[in-house]
Formats: structure tokens, sequence, C-alpha cells
């Protein structure tokens, strides 16, 4: 056979096997996830264009641009039927997402990613931190212990760093770092306008600490003592209008608005509750600290 054409094949199949490592691995998502997780949300518009397309309490965003959309966040693999029929709700082409981000990378974030990925062909962005968890499917993630994938690897094509900034057609939202909850934990901020006034909303990664065990006994993570510490001490800092999160009752959603409520932006005007919040995960932090 002609070396060329030789050389062209075992090209062809070396990428094939690369690419095929990352997707065909064995994968068994954490079982039993709670009710709200899985139980759907009506789809609305939180300001401008921003929208809430999550599951009850798995909280997913759309924002729609002159260039197509972002989605940040996807909830664990069955939401992504539910992400589809909820874009489609407020009459977007799901088909028109073209960047996916997270604000961390465990399975309730972004076990369906892959799904939506492979279906619409957008882009995936992570935080460098994030990204070994992220491709290989959460394997080697500190509070799960798997031996194997717990949700659908993703390679990404974007690494950010803290500060960046993701711009698509008239929308720019800035990647803050706030690890903790795992290395790559974030925040974004964006500006939105609608009909009245502009808005400076802020999409909040909460420093939740999950594990029972002393942080010096987290071998697989030995910064995150360090990082809460950064993360509670940069947050508390944060200005904004508008405040959300990962999870709906972090930033108390059905407390705020009802599902059958219109358009009222000024429901998530609440600096006060999002100060009171991080004061709690400080005193979390402190009782941990005291462990050690």
């Amino acid at each position: 056979m002609n070396r060329a054409i030789l050389t062209k094949i075992t090209l062809i199949v070396c990428l094939f096997t690369a690419s095929f490592s990352v997707v065909a691995q064995h994968v068994e998502e954490p079982a039993n996830p709670p009710k709200e997780w899985t139980t759907s949300y009506k789809p609305f518009r939180i300001a401008g264009n921003l929208y809430y397309v999550g599951t009850y309490d798995l909280a997913c965003y759309l924002i729609t641009t002159s260039e197509g959309n972002i989605l940040i966040n996807t909830g664990i693999a069955s939401s992504a039927s539910q992400i589809k029929a909820s874009i489609e709700a407020l009459g977007f082409k799901y088909s028109d997402t073209r960047i996916l981000l997270t604000t961390q990378v465990h399975h309730d974030h972004v076990g369906a990613m892959a799904a939506v990925k492979k279906a619409t062909g957008a882009v995936m962005m992570v935080n460098e931190k994030d990204a070994q968890n992220l491709v290989t499917g959460g394997k080697n993630d500190y509070y799960f212990h798997a031996d194997h994938a717990i949700f659908q690897p993703i390679k990404a094509e974007r690494m950010l760093r803290n500060n960046d900034t993701i711009t698509l057609g008239d929308t720019k939202l800035t990647m803050l770092h706030h690890p903790g909850h795992t290395p790559g934990s974030c925040s974004y901020l964006l500006d939105t306008k609608d009909e009245k006034r502009s808005w400076h909303v802020l999409i909040a990664n909460m420093p939740s600490i999950i594990i029972e065990k002393k942080f010096s006994e987290v071998k697989e993570y030995p910064d995150m003592l360090r990082d809460y510490a950064y993360t509670l001490g940069v947050m508390k800092d944060l200005k904004f209008d508008l405040w959300l999160a990962s999870h709906a009752s972090q930033f108390d959603l059905h407390g705020k608005r009802k599902e059958t409520d219109g358009y009222k932006p000024e429901a998530f005007i609440d600096q006060n509750g999002y100060i009171e919040s991080i004061a709690e995960f400080r005193k979390a932090f402190d009782k941990k600290l005291a462990e050690e």
C-alpha cells in the first residue's frame, strides 16, 4: 500500500481512537437523585435576554444574543429533553445554542452537557481548574470516589481563567473563579436590559461544603481549605442588581416567584439575602476549620 495512503489511514484511526476514548466509557450516574432535581419547571424570562430553563431546583440559564445563544448548566443526564423543551417553549431554537458553560463540574450541573453539545454543536468552555474532571466524566471527583465516569466526558474547546470574558453577539459575560466546592467552581456577571432599564446580574456558584471529613483529609483536593477561604473573602464584596445561583433553592426562587407569575425581574433584587447566605456559608466553613 502507498505509504502516503497508509499514513492517512493511520492518522484517521488515531483521531477516531482519541475521540472514541473520550465518549466510549462506562457512565453510571449516582442513583436516586432528589425529586426536586428531576421535577420540571415552567421556563420564564428572568430579565432582558436572560431566561430560566432548568428543573425545579437545578438552575440552567439561557442567554439569547444576536449571534446565537449561551446555555449555563444542564442538570443531570435526564434533563436534556427538559432543557430542549424549555428553550423551544420560550420560542427559541435549540439548534441556536452556540456556547456551553457551567458553574461547576459536578454531575448535577453537567450531566446532560454532552447530549446538548452533540445535538447542537455548541462550543464547550470551562474553568481550567475543572477541565480534567470534565474530560474524565467526574471519575476523579474528590466527593464521589467513583471508579467509572458519572457523566458523559467532554473535552472543552476553551479553558477559562478568572476574569476572562465570554462574548457572543451583543452580550458579554465575565467569569469569576470561586473555587472550593470544586477546584473550578465559578460565577458569572453580565449586564442585560429590558424595555425599562439595565440589570447587572450575578449567577453565583454558592460555596457550599459537602464533605463530612476534615479539609486536610481530602487528599484529592489538597487546596480545598485555602480555596474556600479565598472564595468566601471575595464573594462577600460582590455588587449586583439581581442574584441567581446554581440551585434554585440557594436563591429562594420558589419563595420569590410563583410558576404562574409573569415577567418581574425585581423579584431577584436581593443583595441582603445574598450577604446573609454568604455569612451562613462562612459559619459552616469556620466550624469545619475548627476540626483541623
